[in-house]
């Protein structure tokens, strides 16, 4: 028989790979998404595969699922600056209330879970590169604390339900991904610059261009968190591309890929923001 995976997040740019792959893999897929920030545009091809079965679920509130369940892949949450800049609230609670609901899940059917971390639980590190025994440097209270803190919330959740509960576990903790389905206004870099050069406006670097990001492809990294899944390792693990960038490089390489040559534009390095990764 074919093995369920129920993907929250299940509209948005990872979970909607996820959801491909896993149907690649001849699994059943049950995605959930509130569309918070997903869209049903990424999961439209889908509507006719009758081993993806789709329901709207808030996952901060009470909800039921009745399927048996075998993995949960746990992708809800905003993920993007200007997201969780703009629904602060809603960030924190998934990362907790949210985190917790499918954790329940997960004990009641026994069903191995991985969750969705990401670099930012290192916050503007002082180690690099950082490795898993890093602990960090974040600002709580800071402006992209929300979502540092619900991260960092969401681990410790997820480990003392190992711990006390004997949980079977994964924590992906990703770094910069890019590809398909990402959306031209997310505020990341890569869908940002390609989106100033298409408008014809010019490209937005930030603080001089010289820190630093590792960008991961989406298939790359849709493969990795497939394989942590299947792994028996337990502890979080770094996902992503080990080969460093500046921006004002890649600004620059962007703008080569068009043809109007366009300016760029230097604006205040934002509040916490990490100069190298």
């Amino acid at each position: 028989m074919k093995k369920t995976v129920l993907i929250t997040g299940a509209a948005g740019f990872l979970g909607s790979h996820l959801c491909d792959y896993f149907l690649s893999k001849n699994y059943k897929v049950l995605g959930v998404d509130n569309f918070i920030t997903g869209s049903s545009k990424n999961l439209s091809h889908l509507t006719s595969n009758s081993d993806f079965k789709f329901r709207k679920i808030d996952v901060t509130s009470d909800f039921k699922i009745d399927d048996s369940i075998d993995f949960i892949l746990h992708f809800a949450s905003p993920a993007s600056p200007i997201d969780y800049l703009k629904i602060p609230l809603e960030t924190l609670r998934v990362g907790s209330l949210g985190t917790e609901n499918v954790l329940k899940i997960a004990l009641k059917n026994k069903a191995r879970i991985l969750i969705a971390s990401t670099s930012e639980v290192y916050g503007d590190p002082l180690k690099h590169p950082q490795d898993e025994e890093y602990c960090g440097n974040v600002n709580p209270v800071g402006p992209r604390g929300v979502y540092d803190e619900a991260k960092r919330f969401q681990e410790a959740l997820t480990t003392a339900y190992r711990t006390f509960h004997g949980l079977d576990i994964r924590i992906a903790r990703i770094f910069n991904t890019y590809g398909s389905r990402m959306r031209v206004n997310d505020g990341r870099a890569i869908p940002a610059f390609m989106g100033q050069v298409l408008r014809n406006e010019s490209l937005t670097v930030f603080g001089n261009g010289s820190q630093t990001r590792s960008f991961c492809y989406i298939d790359d990294m849709i493969e990795g968190i497939y394989k942590l899944l299947h792994s028996n390792y337990t502890k979080p693990m770094n996902l992503g591309n080990p080969d460093e960038i500046a921006l004002i490089d890649f600004a620059k390489e962007i703008i080569s890929l068009g043809s109007n040559n366009n300016d760029i534009v230097f604006k205040p390095l934002p509040v916490n923001d990490p100069v190298k990764r």
